[in-house]
């Protein structure tokens, strides 16, 4: 047990892509007075595609990360679209959101197994040496383990089949796509879908008997010290059912009621940017709310994104198995809107199972072998907005070029940065429900970073360059290992 009476730190957090570090502040009685998710990484991005072919962007964009390549591809191939003004065909957009499915499966599978499952199928409180995927695989045995490893290979497959690549895809253009796929590879997909959603129903069903049956983390997930009150945003269809590639925008308020719904090209309109000093990531907000800095509620114009963001933000799931555990998910949570920051990974599998059935509808379509997959541009680029939602949430590049489409201005606003607001807020609310009296322990801490985990945050991509220069600090020690001068430019 480690007493601190002014200052814990936990640098680096763990089981996240990218960087960051928590800090928090203690009072005099050794109580949590603040407690912030500072990110301390810089990749700037957006200024260095200035000046570059606006038809380059898919593949430079996809090089961000090699967690969510597709993400950025399809945001900024759906940003080209808009940029040449061209419509692709339906077996474009298919193809497409048959690609970004298997992403999502890729992407989720490895965030439950991985990064989350280790703290709910392990423990909070375990060893941790024994709380990462190894533990996990102890726990739930081999034969899952490689069940898990089978299927995420099996959307890594699909997403080398239609993106020309399994991890940086190429296969994106202004008005389409670069290739069809065959009747082959059709059934091939066809084929791993059936499976996946097999797995998906095992992947829910390993939470009903790990998480659902134990009391104590019921309760860790219902308790205050993991509830949050924002507004919540994803992309819906017709019917207000959860889409990843296609639909509106619409954003809840906190008690549930539709707040706005708006198109792509509508995003500016509806979003603005807030920056501070002690970190490189971006805050945005609700223009209309405005910014009232990191407090929930009705008052706040901080969102929720990602899976429960998203289930927040719709009336359901547009297949039936997924719509099925989506409402078992809002019956046992209370109802609507949930409030539990760690529903976050019931949610998350919630959409691995509609990521998987609506894999298996699009390989069955009639039109996904079709040809027909580019309408090529013929007018004059100028500027454009793409969306799709991300695994980590909703993901928008917004680009602006001359008439001979040479990228003028780019800006990205990823999942993490539309989440950053609502991951203080929980760190913090974490922070002060577990830590008291200045006592902490290994326990405590994971716990607390447990707050951010739940969203799944990728700080690669997301991170800029705020205060005008890159701060460098040089700490100097001696050889017994003491700090003697800390230079700072």
């Amino acid at each position: 047990m480690t007493v601190c009476t002014k200052r814990v730190t936990i640098d680096p957090i763990t089981r996240l892509e990218g960087h960051g570090k928590i800090e928090i502040f203690l009072n005099d009685a050794g109580n949590v007075e603040r407690a912030y998710l500072q990110i301390p990484e810089l990749r700037g991005f957006e200024k260095f595609c200035e000046g570059r072919p606006a038809e380059e962007m898919p593949r430079i964009t996809s090089r961000i990360c090699g967690v969510c390549p597709e993400a950025h591809h399809l945001a900024s191939t759906k940003a080209l679209d808009a940029v040449w003004h061209v419509d692709p065909p339906k077996t474009a957009k298919k193809l497409r959101e048959l690609l970004f499915n298997a992403h999502m499966l890729h992407s989720h599978i490895a965030h439950f197994y991985a990064l989350a499952a280790p703290d709910f199928v392990v423990g909070p409180g375990a060893d941790k040496k024994d709380r990462n995927i190894l533990g996990v695989i102890a726990k739930v045995g081999l034969e899952t383990g490689q069940e898990v490893i089978k299927h995420r290979s099996y959307a890594q497959k699909i997403q080398a089949m239609i993106g020309g690549k399994a991890t940086h895809p190429v296969c994106g253009l202004p008005g389409g796509m670069s290739k069809p796929i065959t009747e082959e590879e059709r059934q091939q997909i066809e084929s791993m879908a059936l499976s996946l959603v097999d797995f998906a129903e095992v992947s829910l069903q390993i939470f009903r008997d790990v998480v659902l049956k134990n009391k104590a983390y019921v309760d860790l997930i219902l308790s205050d010290a993991y509830s949050l009150n924002p507004y919540s945003m994803g992309m819906v269809d017709e019917n207000n059912h959860v889409n990843f590639y296609d639909g509106v925008m619409r954003i809840t308020d906190p008690e549930g009621k539709e707040y706005v719904r708006f198109n792509a090209n509508e995003y500016n309109n509806h979003f603005a940017e807030h920056v501070e000093p002690w970190s490189y990531l971006k805050f945005p907000y609700l223009k209309n709310v405005g910014w009232k800095g990191l407090v929930d509620g009705i008052e706040s114009g901080l969102v929720w994104v990602g899976p429960l963001g998203r289930l927040n933000a719709a009336d359901g799931m547009a297949t039936a198995r997924a719509n099925k555990a989506y409402q078992e998910m809002y019956s046992t949570l209370g109802g609507k809107p949930s409030k539990a920051t760690l529903a976050h990974h019931w949610a998350r599998l919630v959409e691995l199972m509609y990521a998987a059935e609506r894999l298996l509808e699009l390989s069955q379509d009639p039109e996904i072998t079709s040809t027909d997959i580019r309408s090529i541009p013929t007018q004059t680029p100028t500027e454009g907005i793409g969306i799709v939602e991300a695994p980590r949430g909703t993901l928008m590049h917004h680009y602006v070029t001359d008439e001979r489409g040479m990228i003028k201005k780019a800006n990205l606003v990823v999942a993490s940065a539309h989440g950053y607001g609502a991951m203080n807020m929980s760190v913090d609310k974490a922070a002060k429900g577990l830590i008291k009296e200045g006592k902490v322990d290994e326990a405590a801490k994971n716990m607390v970073e447990m707050a951010f985990r739940a969203y799944d945050p990728c700080f690669g991509c997301s991170t800029h360059t705020l205060p005008g220069k890159l701060p460098l600090l040089i700490r100097v020690y001696n050889t017994s290992g003491e700090k003697i001068m800390d230079l700072e430019w």
